[in-house]
């Protein structure tokens, strides 16, 4: 019990202020709620180690290819040196077209990733069930579910486009023969090995195998061919190995995951095979475009030649024989370069106009080149115009004839190369690694799932405690409410007897039910701690009342379920057992259940009283304690306020106060109702009970200054229910001890 004369100050000492985070207090909570803590924890390990155990295993596969560097195939030789880097293979390019639809839809096509066969599985486990290939039980005869053993084989399957994406279901009958469904609408039905057709041939079906029982289900479904695309490219990443910034290696490295390992290895080998084959047929293309090029030009070289052999040959026989000087053969040796490169330089040209625009820098560089040729070119006609007429015309011919006929060589001869490329193109693309799919799977991690469920489930527990800590503001020590001007004459523990001798009762105007008291506590267990907190509060009681002008007490609340009844009949009881005439009155004519721990009515009370009804000796009960009475609260009436302001009750105050040696009236809490304060005016000592970690401080100052503006003053305030807790022992330092 706390002492009420302990000052102000004294008191702010041994308690943190409002707006502080008491750690200890934070402390003690957690250990308050270990148990609590410790079993959500608990729980979260266990549905994190059952979802660890349940889940599908993910698998991953992987596989290497390397991306050479890629020559060009130019008609006329090597372009390296007038592209640059652009004759090398973008890895980057690479990758994406092994991302492509292309190749992808490809691989769907040749896996038939579009058919998709699932069987009919039991909610939540039914996974595992299939993994761990458990036999199907006795009890689960004619059920849908699929269990081990039990499997199709489908060799072909076709939809209609509006049926692409739809759940077919096929139903066993047990004999080598299925039935067809679309949820209730039934389809037709098959046998296995045949070629089924059903909902008038939009579905064609041959099932090679079924084994399985009468009423098994499996799910099959046609994806469209984007869907099973999009599937796969969600489940396939590529990502080059080694290099840096500057560096590529070409080598990329393929990895595709799944929960089907044989799934994974078909279609990661098919994505490889498929990308070595569209890039072996894309190198042929190239060679077989250069091809029909240079067989264009042939014949129109050839045919120039003839004219120019011609000409030379018809100029001669004019002239008799024109030898040529070795200046002239020099000149027609240089013509036949210049013209050699510059024929070159308009292929290229063309292949280039192909690629690039104008203003691409490869395409600006050629045509420097052209220029420069050009400019040579008509240095020579120059030189040859400084000739005498006969050698001008004999070096102009033999020009024409000797650069035409190298033209038409050097084209021959690269037909001749691009024939022999294009029987043998390997392409720039090597598989260097087939694809191999792990033993043991990437996901679920299940240590790490464990783990990390555990932790979170910990965290939240905690975060629970905290919380809840937190917000809660009510009274959790004596010194809280003397902090706020209000002294504390006891704190009563929280009994567990009590709680044995309580029972909930719902009221008809409450829509909670409410503890009642079946027995009273100090003629039960008179050594209880809350009995011997009460004899304390009676010895502060004697000095309290010696300066009140009457012998009443009311005893009131800030809110409902504080132990108002409780800490009035059990006053009264050890008041009773001192020796005094006590009489204990039901003032809450609502929902007062005094009477129930005296085992009476609630009816013929103060309410029949105050109406004129009964009389005193009518309503006043004994109990099994010499010289303790109680008065029950009546018939709820309509207007109990109006009642308690009658003369009757006054007359009824001074009435009993001449009988007893003190009167305890019980009343309803002062927040809710005025009727408390109504009483208060009647009795000359006023206490106020507060409940251990509900009623806040605030609350106690709202309903200590609601009596005081009716003109009641409160002596004090009894904290009721008070438990030894950790986050009160270490918040604020309550201390309680029992003494036997």
């Amino acid at each position: 019990m706390t002492d009420p004369t302990q000052t102000p100050s004294r008191a702010a000492a041994a308690a943190p202020a409002d707006d502080e985070i008491d750690l200890g207090r934070l402390f003690g909570l957690l250990l308050d709620h270990k148990w609590l803590i410790i079993l959500v924890t608990a729980l979260f390990a266990v549905v994190g180690a059952a979802y660890a155990i349940l889940a599908a295993p993910v698998y991953q596969g992987d596989a290497l290819v390397q991306v050479e560097q890629r020559s060009s195939l130019s008609p006329l030789g090597d372009l390296g040196d007038v592209f640059g880097q652009e004759t090398e293979s973008s890895t980057s390019a690479e990758v994406q077209i092994l991302q492509s639809r292309m190749v992808l839809g490809q691989v769907v096509d040749r896996v038939e990733l579009d058919t998709v066969v699932q069987p009919r599985a039991l909610p939540i486990i039914g996974d595992f069930v299939l993994r761990r290939q458990i036999p199907r039980p006795d009890v689960m005869a004619g059920k849908p579910y699929i269990w081990g053993g039990e499997r199709i084989e489908v060799g072909r399957f076709d939809v209609s486009d509006a049926l692409r994406d739809t759940p077919i279901f096929l139903t066993s009958t047990g004999d080598g023969g299925y039935r067809l469904r679309i949820e209730d609408r039934q389809l037709g039905t098959g046998e296995v090995g045949e070629l089924s057709r059903a909902d008038n041939g939009a579905i064609t079906l041959r099932v090679a195998e079924l084994t399985a029982p009468e009423g098994a289900e499996f799910i099959l479904t046609k994806r469209t061919r984007s869907t099973a695309i999009r599937a796969l490219s969600d489940r396939l990443s590529v990502n080059e190995v080694g290099g840096g910034r500057s560096a590529s290696t070409g080598m990329l490295r393929l990895t595709l995951t799944g929960t089907d390992r044989d799934e994974i290895r078909a279609s990661l080998d098919a994505v490889t095979e498929t990308f070595l084959t569209q890039n072996v047929e894309r190198q042929s293309a190239e060679a077989e475009q250069s091809l029909d090029f240079l067989e264009e030009q042939a014949p129109e070289l050839r045919a120039q030649l003839s004219v120019a052999e011609d000409s030379l040959n018809d100029y001669r026989v004019q002239q008799d024989s024109v030898d040529l000087s070795s200046e002239s053969q020099a000149v027609i040796q240089q013509f036949i370069e210049v013209e050699r490169q510059l024929n070159e330089l308009e292929f290229q040209e063309a292949e280039l106009a192909q690629r690039f625009t104008p203003n691409h820098p490869s395409y600006q560089s050629l045509l420097r080149q052209k220029r420069q040729l050009q400019t040579q070119r008509a240095e020579l006609n120059e030189r040859v115009s400084q000739l005498p007429a006969a050698q001008q015309e004999i070096v102009s011919r033999t020009r024409d004839v000797e650069v035409t006929q190298a033209i038409y060589v050097n084209v021959l001869n690269k037909m001749q190369e691009l024939q022999v490329a294009r029987a043998g193109t390997v392409g720039n693309v090597r598989i260097i690694d087939e694809a191999l799919v792990g033993t043991a799977p990437i996901e679920p991690k299940k240590p790490l799932i464990v783990v990390l469920a555990t932790l979170l489930g910990g965290m939240l527990a905690v975060g629970i405690v905290l919380v809840r800590g937190l917000l809660n503001r009510g009274v959790e020590s004596p010194e809280q409410i003397e902090d706020a001007g209000l002294p504390v004459y006891a704190t009563v523990p929280l009994s567990d007897e009590q709680n044995k001798l309580t029972r909930r009762v719902k009221h008809k105007r409450d829509r909670h039910a409410s503890q009642v008291a079946t027995a009273v506590l100090a003629e039960r267990a008179p050594a209880d701690n809350s009995i011997e907190a009460l004899r304390g509060l009676r010895t502060s009681l004697h000095f309290a009342m010696l300066e009140a002008t009457d012998n009443r007490l009311v005893i009131t609340g800030p809110s409902p379920s504080v132990g108002k009844s409780f800490v009035s009949i059990n006053l009264g009881a050890v008041c009773a057992q001192a020796g005094q005439r006590v009489l204990v009155v039901d003032a809450d004519m609502r929902k007062g259940h005094i009477h129930n721990a005296f085992g009476g009515r609630s009816k013929e009370g103060l309410s029949e009283l105050l109406t004129g009804k009964l009389g005193l000796n009518d309503v006043i009960r004994s109990s099994n304690m010499e010289g303790f009475h109680y008065i029950a609260r009546g018939e709820s009436p309509p207007n109990p306020s109006e009642l308690l302001m009658n003369a009757r009750f006054s007359e009824f105050m001074e009435a009993v106060s001449q009988q007893y040696d003190l009167i305890i009236i019980d009343t309803p809490p002062i927040l809710a109702v005025t009727d408390a304060a109504i009483i208060g005016h009647q009795c000359g000592t006023t206490l106020m009970v507060a409940r251990f970690q509900q009623n806040p401080v605030r609350e106690l100052q709202i309903a200590t200054r609601r009596l005081e503006n009716a003109g009641v003053t409160v002596k004090g305030v009894i904290l009721n229910a008070m438990e030894r807790k950790a986050a009160t022992y270490y918040g604020y330092g309550y201390y309680n001890y029992s003494y036997k």
